[in-house]
């Protein structure tokens, strides 16, 4: 019987776990390859021999995306597997028509088969699009667990933009942890908040692995996921986090639309600053769509380390990465607290941007004003560090999760700015916990 040629379109992420979950050991299927997607310096690489399993002795290969119709034709694929998250639904159906077109079927993953049981209770964290604020949440989730004396562990969407043999099950516990593993910005964002508060966090790319792994040291899994999608491990409890700043997109983006009509629990964030208006849409499409899922309200204020550097300064105001690229947001947190501490302005880094962040602002022209920490390779690192320090901006504003001050030398007064989730009324996060202990029992 002739075998199924495979090519999955992915990030880095998705795209190996579906691998693992559906191809790997699988004698009636070839996949060809990945093509990668959002971020840098992904291509030319392989899914090394020791992950993707006996089938493979060499590894699979991976290819820039923009090769869709090439590598279609080259290695005569019959099915196209689009495995990566927060697209919009018409991206992926351009995807799909560019695969059809050149002859191949087109399919997305359903949950089912690729979320992975536990023996141990889990909550998983989600959101419709990135930046809605699911670290916060993710974070508040824990501390609830932690104060009920529960050993929690958060086991992180993956992240494995480095030597992906030394990544198959990364622990995490201390920064130091973050160094042995050579940490790229956006990982330490992801981690060094649960660090902070004492919660181990493990990732990698070999899913089944980590959870067993996780298992050993959790009363409770909490499962905090990447960008929009959905969860690897299967969930007793089904978190996701709304954005009313993007009123809509819970409909229109992919997978955060499978999320929405998944979950058990919507958290409705960012209230203290959403118009009402959209507030109002995002709730008519939960009547709608959602009628049965509990809502809790919440927002995420916003606290400052030293309002002075702000107030009357022309500030550049440095924002999450993957928040402004792919999550498409226009504004966050520093910009927030620039206009409630009376900044004099926002400094525009454009025409101060050196090396790779060049290449970022090419491909999402929309970021405007706002500055994301890129920090992929140590080389992005120092780019972002050059173009903060060449800016003519008064003082910068940290916006991110981690203090960027551990590994961006900054030559200004700058100060951060933090955020975390805070629930309004009932029902709240707590209350919805418990009835998870209720379900177990």
């Amino acid at each position: 019987m002739k075998k199924q040629r495979i090519l999955i379109m992915g990030a880095a992420g998705r795209d190996f776990h579906n691998f693992n979950c559906l191809f790997r050991d699988q004698a009636a299927y070839q996949v060809v390859g990945f093509t990668a997607a959002q971020i840098p310096d992904i291509d030319g690489r392989k899914y090394p021999a020791q992950l993707a399993g006996k089938l493979y002795p060499k590894g699979v290969p991976i290819f820039e995306e923009a090769e869709l119709p090439r590598l279609i034709r080259k290695f005569e694929v019959d099915t196209v597997v689009f495995s990566y998250s927060d697209v919009p639904h018409e991206h992926v159906m351009h995807m799909a028509s560019i695969a059809n077109a050149t002859g191949a079927h087109f399919t997305t993953v359903g949950t089912r088969s690729t979320m992975l049981a536990s023996r141990k209770p889990v909550i998983a964290v989600c959101a419709v699009r990135t930046g809605a604020g699911k670290s916060q949440t993710t974070r508040r989730v824990c501390e609830i667990l932690t104060e009920e004396g529960r050993r929690v562990v958060a086991v992180r969407h993956p992240m494995p933009y480095g030597n992906l043999s030394k990544q198959i099950c990364q622990r995490f516990a201390t920064y130091k942890d973050l160094d042995k593993h050579h940490c790229t910005i956006e990982e330490r964002e992801e981690y060094e908040p649960h660090l902070d508060r004492g919660t181990i966090v493990y990732a990698g790319i070999d899913y089944a692995r980590i959870l067993r792994e996780a298992e050993k040291e959790a009363d409770v899994v909490v499962w905090d996921g990447g960008n929009n999608d959905t969860p690897f491990f299967r969930p007793d409890l089904h978190i996701v986090v709304l954005d009313p700043l993007r009123p809509g997109h819970e409909m229109q983006y992919h997978p955060g639309e499978t999320n929405f009509r998944m979950a058990d629990v919507l958290v409705m964030n960012k209230l203290g600053s959403a118009d009402p208006d959209d507030v109002a849409e995002v709730y008519d499409n939960i009547r709608r769509v959602r009628p049965d899922a509990i809502v809790v309200e919440a927002a995420s204020p916003i606290t400052v380390e030293d309002p002075k550097v702000i107030s009357g300064k022309r500030v550049l105001v440095v924002e999450d990465g993957p928040t402004l690229t792919h999550g498409g947001m226009t504004f966050g947190a520093g910009v927030v607290a620039a206009q409630k501490f009376g900044a004099a302005g926002l400094v525009d880094p454009r025409p101060y941007l050196k090396g790779t962040l060049v290449d970022t602002f090419k491909t999402y022209p929309e970021i405007g004003t706002l500055l994301p920490a890129m920090g992929y390779s140590p080389e992005q690192i120092k780019d972002l560090e050059a173009t903060i320090n060449a800016s003519d901006a008064d003082s910068v504003v940290i916006a991110t999760p981690i203090d960027l001050r551990r590994l961006v030398k900054i030559r200004k007064p700058c100060t951060r700015v933090r955020y975390d989730l805070q629930e309004i009324g009932q029902p709240d996060l707590k209350s919805v916990i418990r009835g998870l202990k209720r379900r177990r029992t």
